[in-house]
């Protein structure tokens, strides 16, 4: 068999292969998953009463409203955009914005007094200088601290809180929004993620989708 007939066939065999691993394949997949999970294959995107959409169920957003449930503290700030002002020049709450997808942990040791002036404050004379506290902050609103209220995750975007963590400010946003604390309980259990599967990970809260309920649900009459 000559030199030219197995070139020939050799190229042949690649672009088959190309045409199916590089363009058939991934199309397959990309409408296998818009048929079969199009909630998942489109970025998991939730969306407000209006019909905007306003975060993805897999990035967390640095919620620090009284009115609503706290998300667990991020180094990155949840890497999210400056959301403005409202119309009387009044910072808007950060909730609703779009995460640009940067993550990352401090690193910091327990011992590393930079994470101890986060966790627990600190003063200073020059007030630009002094820091408030996560644990002073979440004892002011008469929060009992958790540990996923106090640090971070290590992604820094994590969009969850175990339910000891929401179940621990239904006081504080029972009392803001006027609602009865049975009416939050209820909100939570049904907000709360289990297991995968059944088995591996942890319980949690998905802070977005449970601020969405939460703006969505009636004071009891």
């Amino acid at each position: 068999m000559s030199f030219a007939r197995e070139a020939n066939r050799a190229v042949r065999s690649t672009l088959v292969l190309w045409v199916i691993t590089a363009i058939a394949y991934p199309l397959i997949m990309i409408a296998f998953g818009q048929v079969v999970f199009p909630f998942q294959a489109n970025g998991s995107l939730l969306k407000n009463a209006k019909g905007d959409v306003v975060g993805s169920a897999l990035i967390g957003q640095p919620f620090t409203s009284d009115k609503y449930f706290n998300s667990r503290p991020s180094t990155t700030s949840y890497s999210t955009a400056d959301p403005g002002k409202d119309k009387d020049g009044k910072p808007l709450d950060t909730a609703g914005v779009l995460s640009t997808g940067v993550s990352g942990a401090s690193n910091l040791a327990p011992s590393n007094p930079a994470l101890l002036d986060r966790i627990k404050g600190k003063s200073d004379p020059d007030p630009s200088k002094a820091i408030e506290g996560d644990l002073p902050r979440l004892q002011k609103a008469g929060v009992k601290p958790t540990a996923d209220l106090v640090y971070t995750s290590g992604s820094s975007l994590d969009p969850h809180i175990t339910p000891d963590g929401a179940a621990a400010q239904i006081a504080r946003v029972a009392k803001t929004r006027g609602l009865q604390p049975n009416q939050l309980e209820d909100l939570i259990k049904q907000n709360t993620d289990g297991r995968f599967l059944g088995i591996f990970g942890e319980p949690g809260v998905n802070v977005l989708k449970l601020n969405l309920a939460l703006d969505a649900l009636k004071p009891a009459s």
